[in-house]
C-alpha cells in the first residue's frame, strides 16, 4: 500500500490500525536544535482523542504519546522523530459480525476489491484513529511555525447538520470551553441539544469545520503545480470523511460580480497595505498574501449507525447489516484538531521551502528592497 507519506521538505509518514498494537509517525525534515516536548504534542492529541463527551465516541483511549527517537532534552536533533501511540480500548469482537459483509458508507469495499483483504475491526487502516498521527505530527509542524513565523492557527465547527452559526460569529475564547470546538456560547447549547437528539435516535449528522491561520507572512506557496490553497485542499481531502474543501468564499464565489469579488487594497509608502476583504482567503495566484489563511472542509455523516442497512457479501449475494461498536454522532467534531495539524503540515513544508530559497517575506512593505 503507497500514498502513507505527506510533504515534501516537511514530511511525515503514518503507520498502524485502528485496533493493532500502536499507530504512529516518523517526521523527518526536521530542523535542528528546535525546542519540543511531549508535553506540546500530548496537548493537540487531548483536544481529539474520543470519549471526552456523550458527543463522540466512547472509546477511552488516553492517546498518550512516546517519542522514540528525534528529541534530545527536549530539542529537536535533525533526525527522523519517531512518535507512538499505544491503542488500548480496541473492542474487535464489536466487528465479528462484519467479517463477510460490507459495511455501506465505509472503505470495505473499495479496500477489499484493491488489496483482496480488509481489516474489519474498526475500519485498520481506513479508520479515523488513523488521525491521531496526524495530530502528533502537526504538533511538530508547529514548532516549526513558531520558530520561524508568527503564524498561529485555530479551527472550529461552524455548522453541524443543518444548524450553522448566527452571523458568521467567531469569538475564539469560546471555543475551548464547549465540547463542539463551537466559537459561539449561545450557539453551543443549541448545538448541544440538537446533537444528543441526533445520538438518541441513533444517527448521524455531518458538520463544516473552518481552520484559520493568523499571522501570515506574505510569500508562502509555489505558483502553478505547487500553489499554496492547492497543497491545503489536497492536505484536507486526505482526511477521514472529507467530502470538500473551499479555500476563502469558495463555492460563494461563483455567484458574485467579479467587482464584488475582489480583495481591494490601500496603504501608504513604506507600510504594510491593507486588504478591504478577504473574498481570497488570503491566496492569490497560489502565493500567500499575508492575510488571515481561510479553509473550511464539509464533513460527511458518520457511516456507522445501528440502522439495519442494504449490502451485499464478498460473494456477491445481497444481505443487511447493522453496525455496532462505539461511533461519534458528528464525526465532524474531532475534526478541528486534525484539520489544524493538516494546516500546520502544509505550512511548516512551504515555510522551510521559502527559507531554502530566501522568500520567506516576514515584514511584506512596498517596495521590496
Amino acid at each position: 500500500m503507497a500514498g502513507n507519506s505527506f510533504g515534501r521538505l516537511f514530511r511525515f509518514t503514518t503507520w498502524g490500525e485502528s485496533h493493532g498494537a500502536a499507530i504512529g509517525c516518523v517526521v523527518d525534515g526536521v530542523p535542528p536544535r528546535l525546542t519540543l516536548t511531549r508535553e506540546d504534542i500530548q496537548r493537540d492529541l487531548d483536544r481529539r482523542r474520543p470519549g471526552t463527551s456523550r458527543l463522540v465516541s466512547q472509546r477511552r483511549e488516553p492517546d498518550q504519546v512516546m517519542i522514540l527517537s528525534g528529541v534530545l532534552e527536549d530539542q529537536t536533533t535533525g533526525t527522523p522523530i519517531h512518535l507512538q501511540i499505544a491503542n488500548q480500548d480496541a473492542r474487535s469482537k464489536d466487528y465479528d459480525n462484519l467479517a463477510q459483509t460490507f459495511r455501506p458508507g465505509h472503505a470495505d469495499y473499495s479496500y477489499w476489491m484493491k488489496y483482496g483483504i480488509a481489516d474489519v475491526r474498526g475500519g485498520g487502516r481506513s479508520s479515523a484513529r488513523e488521525t491521531a498521527s496526524r495530530v502528533a505530527a502537526g504538533a511538530v509542524a508547529k514548532a516549526i511555525l513558531g520558530a520561524f513565523t508568527s503564524i498561529t492557527i485555530r479551527g472550529a465547527v461552524v455548522q453541524i447538520g443543518t444548524e450553522g452559526l448566527p452571523g458568521g460569529s467567531w469569538d475564539e475564547a469560546a471555543i475551548d470551553q464547549n465540547p463542539l470546538f463551537c466559537p459561539d456560547a449561545d450557539t453551543a447549547k443549541t448545538w448541544q441539544a440538537y446533537l444528543e437528539d441526533i445520538r438518541k435516535k441513533g444517527s448521524s449528522v455531518g458538520a463544516v469545520v473552518e481552520v484559520r491561520a493568523l499571522g501570515m507572512p506574505a510569500g508562502l506557496g509555489e505558483p502553478i503545480y505547487d500553489k499554496l490553497d492547492s497543497d491545503l485542499a489536497r492536505a484536507m481531502m486526505t482526511i477521514n470523511a472529507v467530502k470538500g474543501v473551499e479555500i476563502g468564499d469558495g463555492f460563494t464565489a461563483a455567484s458574485r460580480y467579479g467587482e464584488d469579488g475582489v480583495d481591494l487594497m490601500r496603504g501608504e509608502a513604506g507600510e504594510k497595505p491593507v486588504f478591504t476583504s478577504n473574498h481570497a482567503g488570503g491566496v492569490l495566484g497560489g502565493i500567500s498574501t499575508g492575510q488571515d489563511l481561510i479553509v473550511r472542509m464539509a464533513v460527511k455523516p458518520t457511516s456507522s449507525v445501528p440502522t439495519t442497512r442494504d449490502t451485499i457479501n464478498r460473494q456477491g449475494r445481497n444481505t443487511t447489516v447493522q453496525t455496532k461498536g462505539r461511533h461519534d454522532p458528528c464525526v465532524g467534531i474531532r475534526a478541528v484538531p486534525v484539520g489544524e495539524a493538516m494546516m500546520a503540515c502544509v505550512l511548516a513544508d512551504h515555510v522551510l521551502r521559502a527559507r531554502a530559497t530566501g522568500t520567506l517575506v516576514l515584514d511584506p512593505r512596498l517596495p521590496r528592497e
